[in-house]
């Protein structure tokens, strides 16, 4: 039975309009949250094997922007990329020709959510700022967001023994008869763990949605190529790769007990950036779009208030 998200209510009032783009040789699905001639729209990037549904509870928490979320290439209800590999660099290509493709007008901010950090992260340390404007390579966001960044390397983490049983795992997806391994990626159990790994929550009633939420969109992938593609992108890069070549103001909204990337590391990765600002949310793990989407919105407000062009 699906459980009632805590943020139906505050998502509800604000209006949503869905829309596809061609991109790279398949369809991106997204949706278009808010009021579409704000002064400022925010592109949102999701995290591994999610959809847009997994930003939903800081969309709603966040007042006069427009907001464009879209589902990964290959996930929720998006088209695999026909032209390109689901790699980092197939990734950010595609981000930069969506972006491109959306022709948005007045402010642009650019935000990702765990992979989609790395993936925001390299769309933009590897375009040509020498373009013209009328090239997908030449996007200028006004700001950067990171929630959740993946700020060193995966094996590096407070719980990298769970890094390398998750290797394992897709490894295993990976060399499993087609119809096998497809089942071995989507089953329920391994879902299940995943999720309560993951979530600091002492509420019982936010822990159940969470896992809920998990539940219904965690395995919403087109097929195993390409959650297997996704998954070598996303434990063979990580932020610090990138943020030396990334100059527009940025903010890290990071957790204090990520599992994935400790604090002291989001504090050197901070010192990467030519200009950074770092926001630690006390009590959460990796899952800050889901238990602390309030706290991330207000530092997302103050932010594009006072730290951006």
């Amino acid at each position: 039975m699906t459980v009632t998200s805590p943020y139906a209510d505050a998502l509800g009032r604000i209006p949503v309009r869905t829309s596809e783009l061609a991109v790279l040789g398949g369809t991106t699905r997204y949706w278009d949250y808010g009021d579409p001639q704000a002064d400022t729209t925010i592109v949102l990037v999701h995290g591994f094997r999610g959809d847009h549904h997994g930003l939903e509870p800081v969309v709603a928490n966040l007042q006069g922007v427009r907001l464009i979320s879209p589902d990964l290439p290959g996930f929720g209800e998006s088209d695999p990329l026909g032209d390109v590999a689901h790699d980092i660099d197939g990734y950010s290509a595609w981000l930069r020709a969506f972006v491109h493709g959306l022709g948005i007008e007045g402010r642009f901010v650019v935000l990702g959510h765990s992979f989609g950090s790395i993936v925001v992260s390299a769309a933009l340390a590897t375009r040509d700022v020498s373009s013209t404007t009328a090239a997908p390579d030449a996007i200028q966001p006004s700001a950067v967001i990171l929630v959740n960044p993946i700020g060193a390397p995966a094996l590096e983490g407070p719980r990298g023994v769970f890094t390398r049983l998750a290797i394992f795992y897709y490894w295993l997806a990976a060399v499993l008869p087609e119809r096998l391994g497809f089942w071995l990626l989507r089953n329920g159990v391994i879902v299940r763990v995943m999720s309560m790994t993951m979530a600091k929550t002492k509420r019982k009633s936010l822990r159940r949605w969470i896992h809920d939420q998990h539940d219904r969109y965690f395995s919403a992938f087109s097929d195993r190529r390409v959650v297997l593609e996704a998954f070598r992108a996303s434990v063979s890069h990580d932020v610090s790769e990138y943020a030396a070549r990334i100059p527009e103001p940025t903010l890290l909204v990071a957790a204090e007990r990520d599992d994935i990337t400790p604090v002291s590391a989001q504090r050197r990765l901070q010192t990467l950036f030519p200009d950074a600002r770092l926001v630690v949310i006390p009590g959460v793990g990796h899952l800050i779009h889901y238990e602390t989407p309030v706290e991330a919105a207000r530092a997302i407000e103050e932010f594009l208030a006072v730290g951006t062009k």
